[in-house]
């Protein structure tokens, strides 16, 4: 039996973490579903983002899958503080051309892995009233660099991709990113098959718009890989296709990457697809590729054939049917 800790969240998280679910279930694999509560809805209830429950609950899993959440101001963001508890240090976004999905490239395959512990985005801030300032600590360790550009190019290994390229701004941050940067060509040595170079990061945002087909893996720091793996998720259709999983030496939390949208939730016409993506990563890091490769490969049939999409893809059918013809392709595929 295979536990899962399941964390809907706030708004599509729901839908879509039930379409997940409903997935998994469909396979021929024992789980266990736990439940747990984080996100805006949990804290109009208990007083708090994520209970300690939680956090004991998703170490306890052998992975845990998480929807959506809506951020609650002046409280600590849920995913964040998961991802520092279970340290997965690792955010892995690929970056893929869908057939059938009207998208501004479609040969593009690569993989964006973000350091997820540091950096700016990890939250260490204070307030100086005295001084009328606000303070945003930026810590880069030689540690957590050579971690994260040895996870990279392990990934470049297992995807069977020739490069590896090291985003930073060392030019102005020479400090922190001169510590990214030489962690990075440090542990290159190690990998001498595997081509190396390094963009700063303002300049990989304009090749990302003008010669994206050049990456094969994107290995950054925390800030620079969200904004940077959001943005290469409008290169490919949007972040409704976007899939994501957070890796760690012990756990694993795999999740799409849009948010709760509020706008629509309740409507049951949330995308899927991002949810299901993230379900085959987690089945691939539950050493299920078999399993993995079916859910990917029924994803992307589905794409391709177009007579079932949501509204955000140009049609009008529900995240359940799209989730159903997904099911139905794996059934195909067996």
């Amino acid at each position: 039996m295979i536990k899962i800790a399941r964390i809907d969240g706030d708004g599509i998280g729901k839908e879509v973490t039930e379409a997940g679910v409903a997935v998994l279930e469909s396979l021929d694999l024992n789980f266990d579903f736990v439940e747990a509560e984080a996100g805006r809805e949990c804290f109009d209830k208990n007083g708090t983002t994520i209970p300690e429950e939680t956090i004991k609950t998703a170490k306890n899993a052998k992975a845990t899958l998480f929807g959506a959440i809506t951020s609650t101001p002046g409280q600590k963001s849920p995913i964040i503080t998961l991802r520092q508890e279970l340290d997965t240090y690792a955010n892995l976004r690929p970056i893929k051309s869908f057939k059938g999905i009207d998208c501004l490239f479609d040969d593009l395959d690569f993989l964006i892995v973000r350091e997820n512990t540091e950096g700016l985005y990890s939250g260490n801030e204070t307030i100086d009233d005295a001084n009328n300032k606000a303070i945003a600590q930026r810590v880069i360790t030689k540690k957590a660099s050579e971690r994260i550009s040895k996870l990279a190019f392990e990934q470049a290994i297992k995807l069977e991709k020739e490069s590896v390229t090291c985003v930073h701004k060392s030019n102005v941050l020479k400090k922190t990113d001169g510590v990214f940067k030489d962690s990075f060509y440090k542990v290159a040595k190690d990998y001498p098959n595997i081509k190396t170079n390094d963009y700063y990061v303002d300049a990989t945002a304009m090749y990302l718009l003008t010669k994206p087909q050049e990456f094969d893996v994107i290995v950054t720091s925390n800030l620079f890989g969200d904004i940077l793996s959001d943005a290469s998720a409008g290169l490919v259709g949007g972040l409704g296709l976007a899939p994501s999983g957070n890796i760690g030496d012990e756990h694993g939390l795999f999740e799409p990457v849009h948010g709760s949208a509020p706008d629509i939730a309740g409507n049951n016409i949330s995308n899927p697809i991002a949810m299901l993506l993230s379900v085959s990563m987690m089945l691939e890091y539950l050493n299920e590729p078999y399993w993995a490769e079916k859910v990917k490969t029924a994803c992307e049939n589905v794409l391709e054939k177009g007579k079932v999409k949501t509204p955000d893809l140009g049609g009008n059918d529900k995240t359940m049917d799209v989730t159903n013809a997904v099911i139905k392709e794996i059934e195909n595929l067996k």
